[in-house]
């Protein structure tokens, strides 16, 4: 049985599209904690992808009895935006004049890694409370919208 093609009315937009496919990667997180996930677009095409938890290889997050907890923060833990940096440095991806969709605002460190690599626009849901790090971004002139979607 044949369909209709959707309407453009009900395609999602670039956006919508780029920060449904965040929400799919963060489902992988080994973090028990939280879970976020990040792709890094240009062009409209996906260059690579990250999530938040523990090293490969290595045991998954455990916060049970505030195990791998160090300061309110899951210390063993690599963040969604890093591991995606880390990514495309691993398979030699140029990820200069990038986006990055991610399913969680960027911490500082975060922000001076998506700097560095040279990332043009982060586009992000939720809050991360880290004026720093919106301060920096905005500094660096990285462009820097939260994504509301529809509610789910």
């Amino acid at each position: 049985m044949m369909t209709a093609p959707l309407s453009a009315v009900d395609r999602p937009s670039w956006d919508e599209y780029f920060m449904n496919i965040a929400r799919a990667v963060a489902s992988r997180s080994t973090c028990s904690r939280r879970s976020v996930g990040a792709i890094v677009v240009k062009d409209k095409r996906i260059l690579a992808t990250g999530y938040n938890g523990a090293p490969a290889g290595l045991r998954h997050c455990d916060h049970t009895s505030g195990g791998d907890m160090r300061d309110c923060h899951c210390a063993r833990s690599t963040h969604a935006e890093q591991n995606a940096i880390v990514q495309a440095a691993k398979y030699g991806t140029p990820i200069d004049a990038a986006t990055v969709y991610c399913t969680a605002q960027p911490c500082l460190t975060c922000a001076k890694l998506l700097v560095n690599a040279g990332v043009r626009r982060v586009v992000f849901e939720g809050d991360y409370p880290d004026e720093l790090a919106v301060a920096i971004l905005r500094e660096a002139s990285i462009e820097l919208d939260q994504h509301v979607g529809p509610p789910r």
